[in-house]
């Protein structure tokens, strides 16, 4: 395994080179980049380290350029990023070389400036501590302290100095040394891994938005069930997550089971991976079952029940999104109604499927309807094939019906043809109790299939309600209705 040294030809690194020498300054590739490179998977975002002051040189390289460039400095972080553009278009970040010690209560680091060595010992793995020069005496030359290459072959997550302290220092690295091992499919080197249990509970100074950074990159790998259960294995996932844990395990009355919940939602979720990159869409096959430990009940004629989970188990994304400072806003929101939608479609495919029962999905679901059914198929998990296939094959037909009656009735997202404004104008009423029941049996007549998606038949009906409530039309009704079918 190795780089491919024509990737250093390309003009870029050229020119970070003639600017350090025409500075006289020391300049590394470092990090990811590297990494990456060696992997066959090289990115364009260059890290840069500087022996000396990273954003003055920053600052220099963009003077060199032919084209006025902005340097964006970050104060606190001692970094300085621009953007580059040759044959390629590329994000450069610059630091200066670095190093670093910890209060014990603390993961915000005592910085001063260090050389090229004392820079690679505070990387958090190996495999990140790889750097190439590109100083003109020693342009391309390959450094590597850590033996990190033979990390690289080998698969493995290792840290350079001693575990225990680089994750009692910097307790964030525990969730980065599982994000890596999932990304990458390699495996926690043993001794770093048995200082992950031991530091766990480090990870209480690490503010839930940064666990939550590392934890998100985690779900969009392309298999998170594996990341799930080195959080399980590591302890991490108690100290943050204590409520998925509580999906683990069966419970057996009179002989009977129910299956374990855990287990099931790591390949719904891996299922749910193998069709979709959203993120969002994957927390909704996390949640998908959350709330089952708390409405789990045994019912000696049926057997285990979870009678309500999907509604409780929307409420519980709402305050789990919350607790994790996740975004409360339509992702949240999005979340919650897969969640509460989830059983809709498999009862569906349980029964005779109506006309009505798919009009009511379809708008209940709106727009979400393609991703419920993306969820609903990935929440088979039988061993069974033959169960398997017959659920699959009962999809496809609902999907066919749902397009259908989609493309007849016009009901994913629709608005009942009489509004409030209209209803308040026929009967010269305000703002009642009457306006929205007669709205409502519009609705539900759509749905329903007594009357057509139509504004004439709905106006009919709207008459018909408003007689059964004692309320008389206005004299000019039918300028009304003319008025609002313009509308």
């Amino acid at each position: 395994m190795h780089f491919n040294y024509t990737v250093l030809e390309q003009p870029v690194f050229k020119k970070l080179s003639s600017t350090a020498g025409q500075y006289q300054a020391e300049i590394y590739l470092i990090g990811g980049f590297v990494r990456d490179l060696i992997l066959g998977t090289p990115s364009k975002d260059l890290d840069i380290l500087v022996v000396g002051d990273g954003v003055e040189f920053a600052y220099n390289f963009a003077k060199s350029l032919q084209k006025p460039t902005k340097v964006n400095v970050y104060k606190n972080f001692g970094t300085a990023s621009l953007h580059y553009r040759d044959e390629d278009f590329w994000d450069i970040e610059f630091v200066g070389a670095r190093k670093e010690s910890y209060a014990i209560q603390s993961r915000k680091p005592f910085v001063e400036p260090g050389t090229l060595k004392d820079d690679l010992n505070r990387r958090d793995f190996t495999i990140n501590a790889l750097a190439i020069s590109l100083n003109q005496e020693s342009f391309g030359h390959f450094i590597d302290v850590f033996h990190g290459l033979d990390d690289l072959k080998r698969g493995i997550v290792r840290t350079p100095l001693n575990p225990d302290i680089t994750f009692s220092d910097d307790p964030l690295r525990m969730m980065r040394a599982i994000r890596f091992a999932t990304h990458l499919d390699f495996t926690i080197e043993p001794h770093t891994f048995s200082a992950i249990r031991r530091n766990a509970q480090r990870l209480s100074i690490v503010s839930i938005e940064r666990i939550m950074d590392e934890f998100n990159k985690i779900l969009t790998t392309q298999m998170p069930s594996r990341g799930l259960n080195l959080l399980k294995q590591s302890g991490l996932m108690e100290k943050f997550f204590p409520e998925f844990l509580e999906l683990i395990g069966v419970e057996y009355i009179d002989g009977k089971g129910h299956k374990d919940n855990y287990k099931h939602t790591l390949e719904v979720l891996d299922n749910i991976s193998r069709k979709t990159d959203s993120l969002w869409l994957r927390w909704a096959a996390l949640l998908h079952d959350i709330a089952k430990p708390a409405t789990r009940r045994f019912d000696p004629a049926a057997g285990w029940t979870f009678h309500g989970h999907e509604i409780l188990g929307a409420r519980m994304v709402k305050q789990l999104f919350r607790k994790f400072k996740l975004p409360l806003n339509e992702k949240m929101e999005y979340v919650a109604a897969l969640v509460h939608l989830h059983l809709r479609p498999i009862a569906l495919v349980d029964e005779e499927v109506t006309d009505s029962a798919i009009r009511r999905l379809l708008f209940d679901a709106g727009d979400l309807i393609d991703d419920l059914m993306l969820l609903c198929e990935a929440d088979i998990t039988s061993k069974n094939p033959e169960k398997v296939r017959r659920y699959l094959r009962n999809f496809e037909y609902l999907k066919h019906r749902m397009k259908e009656v989609e493309e007849r009735d016009r009901i994913r997202n629709f608005q009942p043809p009489i509004s409030g404004d209209l209803i308040m104008q026929a009967f010269n009423i305000p703002p009642s109790y009457p306006v929205g029941a007669i709205k409502n049996n519009i609705k539900e007549a759509i749905l329903d299939g007594k009357i057509h998606n139509n504004y004439d038949e709905a106006f009919i009906l709207m008459l018909e309600e408003g007689d059964r409530l004692g309320l008389k039309p206005v004299p000019n009704i039918l300028e009304v209705q003319e008025k609002f079918r313009k509308s």
